[in-house]
């Protein structure tokens, strides 16, 4: 039986949670090369034949479940999918690679899987190609088999419970039961991987950088969770459990408290008004963020559209999201940023190529520059969609005025095709970009003469700004929003932007940070758009913060030269004022 454990890890989203752990693999598949013996051949077959056994069993069990859930149309690829793992072709290729070559079962089908994805990948018909996705999808469940790698199914939960793993994908977070998963732990990430910003999203609580997680937990170990503090305790006795029930409760109350804050202006006392957004990536997150009271959506991210299928949303899934998001929204302002896919978000269908420094590589708005069908499609959809509410189109990643002109110049062939075609838009949709990477923030006073807003986005302005990969949990120490070059590039964006009469927001995690809220209220940023269940505690401090103060503030921050000193002045400034949330102390045992 496993005794109590404190584990500290790197808080990612605030919550309290308790309940038993599910851990998954999320390791890539390791298939190594064993020699065999010509004994040994009929073994190797024999596991092979128990693997695709497995698998048809599995494929027909989601199948069914498919066509009750969602429908027979949905559920016909699990029909493919099971015809292709019964190929005789690819099971009789496997086999004689296993006894020609004396080699095991999973390192031949590997293999053979591979040919197969090969030879469809180079098809000239689009149809045949994406087959290549599905053996893809085929192969790692026969390996898993193979391997004796279970996968749990995260959309059919039984119980609450902590999901514990190496990483967790976007796509797995996205199709989990959100009603049953109360917690996630990683072994890598950071304040800014995908797994804190979806964390945040959904409201759950979250600790990413725990080193061999997932060999310190098991399945059904109890769990504590701090995502305030970053804290974990693994089978807590009797005292840590009635520390914890003290502590949500408290939180609880804190959280409460902020009800009182719905309904009122985004208004210092001595009457600076701003702007309090919400980021979301679904209609569900839309829910949380109508629910907190959200001004508007400061970023939509349309990327999450794209993941979980086989291939790319129509123009009209995508219109018909779009216009019920600005239709939610009632007139609020809606910022839907155009597809920011490559990074740490992957789309198998898209075929992109392997790269080294995937962040420095083909994302985003480069992308689109490069797959102009994808662009038009979505772009077709949001200009359609515009008539329903208030729609603001922002585009990721954006380095260069070049390349700026020449995706406005897209943006105004598409307002001309659907012109022609008498689709009606709304010709006046705000355009505007992200300041993410640090030749846009240099340039900012150029690129603000072509755009009618900018959004910060921290979490890669930071990366790009201190070249450090922000996931990587090794150098999270390095990993700064206090770093002096960070926050004078910030405020240079928001002073060129007000010189040229344009808005300018954030929708990086920075601008939902307690202690950052008043700094960045002094140097002038009027949207602040956050994760939804910040947005009561930003309003709270925003009340509480004379903008003379926060001026004051920014300019004595300004002339600091390091990054602790900044942090250091920041969080005392909080703690002696009455802006602290008073969220949960840690959750150690005492």
């Amino acid at each position: 039986m496993s005794s109590l454990l404190l584990l500290k890890g790197i808080s990612a989203a605030p919550g309290l949670a308790m309940a038993p752990a599910l851990v998954i693999d999320t390791r890539p598949l390791i298939i190594s090369k064993k020699v065999i013996t010509l004994s040994d051949v009929a073994t190797e077959w024999n596991r092979l034949e128990d693997a695709i056994s497995k698998s048809q069993h599995e494929l027909s069990e989601i199948m069914e479940k498919t066509k009750q859930q969602v429908g027979e149309d949905e559920a016909a690829i699990f029909q493919a999918h099971i015809m292709l793992v019964s190929d005789p072709e690819l099971i009789d290729k496997t086999k004689n690679e296993i006894k020609d070559n004396l080699v095991n079962a999973e390192y031949a089908f590997q293999k053979v899987s591979l040919e197969f994805i090969a030879m469809f990948d180079a098809m000239d018909d689009e149809y045949m190609r994406e087959r290549a996705l599905d053996v893809k999808d085929i192969s790692k469940r026969v390996l898993r088999h193979l391997l004796n790698v279970q996968e749990a199914d995260l959309s059919n939960l039984s119980e609450e419970v902590v999901l514990v793993g190496y990483d967790l994908t976007p796509s797995q977070i996205a199709t989990m039961d959100k009603s049953k998963v109360v917690a996630l732990i990683t072994e890598i990430g950071g304040k800014t991987s995908h797994t804190a910003i979806m964390a945040n999203s959904l409201e759950i609580a979250a600790v990413v950088g725990i080193k061999d997680v997932a060999a310190q937990i098991k399945s059904g170990d109890l769990l504590v969770v701090d995502g305030n503090s970053g804290e974990v305790i693994r089978s807590p006795d009797d005292s840590a459990i009635k520390k914890f029930n003290r502590q949500r409760e408290h939180y609880q109350a804190t959280i409460k408290s902020y009800e009182s804050f719905k309904g009122v202006a985004s208004k210092t006392p001595d009457g600076k008004l701003v702007k309090l957004l919400a980021n979301v990536a679904s209609l569900d997150e839309l829910k949380t963020a109508i629910r907190n009271d959200a001004e508007g959506i400061g970023l939509f991210r349309t990327e999450f559209l794209y993941m979980n299928r086989l291939n790319s949303p129509s123009e009209e899934e995508q219109f018909q999201i779009y216009r019920q998001v600005l239709e939610q929204m009632k007139n609020r302002p809606v910022t839907i940023r155009t597809i920011d896919i490559g990074g740490d978000k992957e789309v198998e269908y898209l075929h992109l190529k392997k790269e080294l420094n995937p962040f420095l590589g083909v994302r985003a708005i480069r992308l689109c520059m490069q797959r102009p069908e994808l662009f038009i499609t979505q772009l077709r959809a949001m200009f359609r969609a515009s008539i329903y509410g208030k729609l603001k189109i922002m585009f990721p990643m954006i380095s260069s005025l070049d390349e700026l002109l020449e995706v406005k110049l897209i943006v105004e062939r598409v307002k001309e095709e659907l012109t022609q075609e008498k689709i009606k838009f709304d010709s006046q949709v705000a355009i505007g970009i992200m300041i993410e990477i640090p030749s846009a923030a240099i340039i900012s006073d150029i690129l603000a003469k072509h755009v009618d807003f900018f959004s910060i986005g921290t979490n890669d302005l930071i990366q790009y700004v201190v070249a450090v990969d922000r996931l990587n949990e090794n150098l999270e120490y390095l990993y700064n929003p206090y770093n002096p070059a960070v926050l004078r590039l910030i405020n240079l964006v928001i002073a060129n932007a007000h010189k040229e009469g344009i808005e300018v927001g954030m929708c990086g995690s920075v601008a939902g940070k307690e202690e950052m809220i008043p700094l960045l209220l002094g140097m002038d940023l009027t949207e602040f758009s956050m994760s939804a269940g910040q947005i009561l505690p930003a309003r709270k401090i925003i009340s509480s913060t004379n903008y003379k103060d926060a001026k004051k503030m920014a300019s004595y921050v300004l002339s600091l030269s390091q990054a602790k000193e900044i942090e250091t002045y920041l969080h005392h400034s909080q703690a002696t004022s009455d802006l602290s949330s008073n969220l949960s102390p840690n959750l150690s045992p005492t």
